[in-house]
């Protein structure tokens, strides 16, 4: 796809994850850290779900997608065995770069909400 100006749009992807163990901190509540974790997990699904990976071999060498952006604003606990939906929204695309929101729902209510942006 070849893209001649920064253009808005939005592009939709919907997965679902549930919380293990591991993500999990002393207080069996999901870990700020892994909120990201979960982000780049769903890009990366939604990019093999377009027949893309986020690791791609080119004639010059690996085609990586590095962040220059990253956030997430928490709005209530997740915990052990939750299942979270992840809602991935591609929100606007540069010439070079795309700008992701993602809104992380438990049960319908959301939990979390945060932005990337790749390059």
């Amino acid at each position: 796809m070849s893209v001649d100006a920064e253009s808005s749009f939005r592009v939709e992807f919907v997965t679902r994850r549930r919380v293990e163990f591991a993500d999990t901190d002393m207080g069996g509540v999901v870990h700020f850290s892994r909120f990201f974790v979960f982000m780049e997990n769903a890009e990366h699904l939604f990019l093999e779900s377009l027949g893309c990976s986020a690791l791609l071999k080119g004639e010059e060498g690996n085609v990586l997608w590095p962040r220059v952006t990253a956030s997430c604003e928490f709005l209530g606990p997740v915990r052990f065995r939750d299942e979270l939906d992840i809602q991935l929204l591609v929100c606007r695309r540069g010439r070079t770069s795309l700008h992701y929101d993602a809104v992380f729902r438990l049960a319908g209510v959301e939990v979390a909400r945060g932005q990337l942006t790749t390059v």
